[in-house]
């Protein structure tokens, strides 16, 4: 993993350099010519620990790492109507080793599912135009692991009121996935005992709205409200449960599922070194699963240059229609999981953030301009912790 996280930091720096050598020679073409605006990387490092991992239904390890590190490359150019076009280019990479994964076979030391890399580039284009104030642009991204494939694209349009104070928008998302049949080994039968696993289909279809209003010279709102359909294989086939006579079973649900988030978003500035940005969501959806979400940040800035972010997040949740824990579930069930993340629990996950951008640039070098640092802790009340940390540098 450190070979791959090297990699892409080595890639990163030759195509900054070769972006920073275009835009330095800029001037030499017209306006309209697209050039390096800046370049982001970020790389985390998370950590969690559970009792009750739904590979072993309902209950076992949930150790697991990740690592990731993403890459996105921002070009920025003007048309002859002064439209701005903004290019975005993303590649991410992540690696994990999971102890619940693993036991996708019950007898193996390691197993084929104990670890795997993901890979997920995307590009992004947007059009502007600063006269009517409107937004349009669209993307494609494409995610690539061991048992899964996934293909999206999103259309978006966003446009500002005529006094330039609100902002409605509007984007919509389709994926289009492939699943491996990657079965508990005991459930398997005589043709699944090899790898070359069979695939079924799952798509999601996503509209986001969101609105945005300044209210004062202290205070901004913003509406958000989505609709995500998704139908085909939503189960994940690796997943046991035990029902309440000792057998084991594939976990098994419904087809279809419509989710409805609505959430509200303020920022209120408290004079020029003080934010306070708050946030609340309900969510509920058609499997019966409800939640509640607030949380809280406070950037204050120490300095110019320095900022400290301590953050709160506060989550309830009562779970699916279809959840139960380990051997609670019984024969006659039509549909069943002893996946924790659908059932009921209270989370907590609070941290701080640091942020430098020196007048000068991190370390002297003024293309570096700024650099942040971000760990948080999270809590279930169902037995599971996690730690995260995470990197944040930009370029201009």
């Amino acid at each position: 993993m450190k070979k791959i996280s090297l990699s892409i930091i080595i890639i990163f720096f030759s195509l900054f350099k070769g972006f920073a050598q275009n835009n330095a020679d800029s001037s030499q073409y017209k306006k309209h010519k697209i050039s390096f605006e800046e370049a982001n990387f970020v790389s985390s490092y998370y950590h969690q620990e559970g009792i009750n991992s739904a590979v072993t239904g309902g209950k076992g390890t949930e150790k697991l790492t990740d690592i990731a590190n993403t890459i996105d490359i921002k070009m920025v150019g003007y048309d002859r109507q002064l439209r701005k076009h903004s290019l975005t280019l993303d590649v991410g990479v992540d690696h994990y080793s999971s102890a619940s994964s693993d036991l996708v076979d019950l007898k193996a030391n390691s197993s084929a599912s104990s670890g795997d890399t993901r890979l997920y580039p995307s590009i992004n284009w947007t059009v502007e135009s600063m006269k009517k104030g409107t937004t349009i642009g669209g993307g494609l991204a494409i995610s690539r692991e061991f048992d899964y494939m996934s293909y999206n694209g999103n259309v978006n349009f966003a446009a500002k009121t005529k006094k330039r104070s609100g902002e409605f928008s509007a984007s919509f998302h389709a994926f289009f996935d492939q699943v491996s049949l990657v079965i508990p080994t005991e459930l398997r039968t005589g043709s699944q005992q090899g790898d070359d696993y069979s695939t079924v289909g799952r798509n999601t279809f996503d509209l986001s709205l969101s609105y945005s209003q300044i209210i004062n010279q202290r205070l901004q709102l913003m509406l958000l409200s989505d609709i995500v359909s998704q139908s085909g294989y939503l189960s994940l086939p690796f997943h046991r449960v035990y029902t309440n006579d000792g057998l084991v079973h594939q976990e098994k649900l419904p087809d279809n599922r419509l989710k409805l988030p609505l959430g509200l978003r303020a920022n209120y500035f408290l004079g020029d070194r003080l934010i306070i940005r708050a946030y609340y969501r309900y969510y509920t959806d058609s499997w019966n699963l409800n939640a509640h979400t607030a949380s809280i940040e406070i950037p204050v800035k120490m300095t110019p240059f320095v900022s400290l972010s301590p953050f709160y997040r506060y989550n309830t949740q009562k779970g699916a229609d279809y959840f139960a824990g380990y051997m609670q579930h019984t024969t006659t069930d039509a549909y069943y999981t002893s996946n924790y993340d659908l059932g009921t629990f209270v989370s907590h996950f609070y941290g701080m953030g640091i942020r430098l951008s020196p007048e000068k640039g991190i370390l002297g070098n003024a293309h570096v301009q700024m650099l942040e640092i971000r760990y948080g802790h999270y809590t279930k009340n169902v037995g599971m912790t996690s730690n995260i940390i995470s990197l944040n540098l930009r370029f201009k």
